[in-house]
């Protein structure tokens, strides 16, 4: 199937920068979205299309929509913690912006629609052990709600519209180009600290067991979902690979700051305590293979985020 215009939803954010650009290194013309409520305008690849809106908006949406070929939905609040106290808004975004998308379609072109979901859709594993996409999904967080239900929808309104729908559960993304927040990226946050001598923060006992996949990985599993001649999938994109919370500091610690100690504080609600991707699926199906570890990779992402604390 070829494609000529792609639409990027939260194209000016951390992963649909990325993407961004790799789609128009690929020949695509690229239409971005983005109410910048995370994302930044500099994100925006200069060859992009750029619309400052939202996708909750409509009339907006269909006006893009007629010439589109494929949609890549990466917008979202991406906040578990903050999705806990603002469970409306979140849903309003994460489910209700997937909806607009959807009624779009039906008067589209549209013949392929690709969306960004999350681990956070499973239920928690008792075990720090790697999760297949058939692993029970049960929330423990409103975020991974949204992100299921919107799921749910995409697979159901798709089929209805004749429209290729391949589901991507992404996990513990991170790399350059992050924005340093207090609640998203704990890597991020990590190396921020750490360079400008603060102590972070560990929530709960840091036993915690993530899947950290790089943002160049998550770009390139999205491309090879463009390409997959399959539809209704679900995928994980991950590493396989976990490292419990402590370990993350202990690492990034040696790296940055050797004598700092961390401060601890309870673990939040709605948070997976193990989190790791069983990714023999896509690896079968679409020939992923990521590049390495969260070991072997992140000297560039503590460099690039030395170049940055002059903003901290």
């Amino acid at each position: 199937m070829e494609f000529k215009k792609a639409l990027v939803t939260g194209g000016a954010g951390f992963i649909g920068s990325h993407l961004s650009q790799s789609l128009l290194k690929k020949g695509l013309k690229v239409v971005i979205v983005d109410n910048l409520s995370t994302g930044k305008r500099e994100n925006v690849p200069a060859d992009a299309e750029f619309i400052k809106g939202d996708i909750l908006d409509l009339d907006l949406i269909e006006k893009i929509i007629p010439e589109i070929d494929i949609i890549f939905h990466e917008a979202a609040r991406v906040s578990v913690r903050s999705s806990v106290k603002d469970f409306y808004q979140d849903a309003q975004n994460n489910t209700m912006g997937t909806l607009n998308l959807l009624r779009a379609c039906t008067k589209s072109r549209v013949k392929k629609f690709i969306l960004a979901s999350s681990m956070a859709v499973y239920a928690d594993s008792l075990k720090p052990v790697s999760i297949k996409e058939t692993y029970t999904t049960k929330p423990v967080s409103p975020y991974g709600i949204a992100k299921l239900a919107s799921e749910h929808y995409c697979l159901t309104i798709t089929r209805e519209l004749g429209i290729d729908c391949v589901i991507l559960r992404y996990f513990n993304t991170y790399g350059i180009g992050q924005t340093f927040t207090p609640y998203v990226g704990v890597i991020t946050i990590f190396i921020r600290k750490l360079l400008a001598g603060n102590p972070p923060t560990i929530f709960g006992s840091g036993e915690q067991c993530r899947d950290f996949v790089h943002v160049g990985d998550v770009v390139h599993a999205t491309l090879q979902a463009m390409d997959y001649s399959g539809t209704g999938e679900i995928f994980n994109v991950g590493t396989g690979v976990g490292i419990s919370v402590k370990e993350l500091f202990s690492l990034l610690r040696s790296k940055i700051n050797p004598s700092m100690q961390p401060s601890y504080a309870a673990e939040h609600p709605g948070e997976i305590k193990n989190s790791i991707a069983d990714i023999s699926k896509i690896q079968s199906l679409m020939n992923y293979q990521p590049q390495g570890e969260v070991k072997q990779l992140i000297d560039g992402i503590i460099a690039w985020n030395s170049s940055k604390t002059s903003t901290l």
